[in-house]
């Protein structure tokens, strides 16, 4: 996977592959009944609503770190500069080829979900559903003003604790990536 990429044709695609995130989460699993998106297809193995309450516990760390680090780029006193070439870091590059699924959805890499990131097993599937789409339609936004902003050099903590940053770009792709994993998960529990 190389790791220079056209900024404007990779936030289109980012954006894109959220549209597609948030097809399958309004068209299949909005409308799939309770039972089934709480239904866990094997034992241990997470249920569709488990997949997405494991998805918002991310985004409720990523969305607003990445949201005031945007902010504070487009109010500070110089003004953003975005850049025509997005060059992802080693790391960045390395976890987001370790999240993404393989052409078939499954998992490239299985790791274990860390502890303060567990889906919960009572859950209100609906709400979790609604929260995911929620979250999802944020990202968009962000994406948008991701526009306006050097992808570079916007460093964003990550859940693995505040020495470890991703650039803006890194963290988008990473982000969406694990999202991509996990809802390819989530449709084979309903199906």
């Amino acid at each position: 996977m190389s790791r220079k990429f056209d900024t404007p044709t990779l936030l289109n695609e980012l954006h894109q592959q959220v549209d597609v995130l948030l097809n399958i989460a309004k068209e299949q699993l909005l409308p799939a009944k309770e039972e089934v998106l709480l239904r866990q297809p094997a034992p241990g193995k997470w249920s569709a609503a488990q997949c997405l309450d494991h998805l918002n516990a991310y985004a409720r760390f990523y969305i607003p770190a990445i949201e005031k680090a945007i902010t504070g780029k487009l109010t500070g006193s110089l003004p953003p500069s975005p850049s025509p070439v997005f060059k992802s870091g080693l790391l960045g590059n390395y976890f987001t080829k370790m999240m993404m699924p393989k052409a078939d959805g499954h998992p490239g890499m299985k790791m274990q979900a860390p502890k303060g990131y567990r889906p919960l097993a009572n859950l209100d599937a609906k709400q979790v559903v609604n929260e995911f789409i929620s979250w999802q339609e944020k990202t968009k936004q962000l994406l948008e003003q991701a526009k306006q902003v050097h992808l570079e050099s916007i460093k964003i903590p990550t859940t693995l604790g505040s020495w470890l940053k991703f650039s803006l770009g890194d963290t988008f792709r990473f982000t969406i990536a694990h999202e991509q994993r996990h809802v390819a998960q989530a449709l084979r529990a309903i199906n």
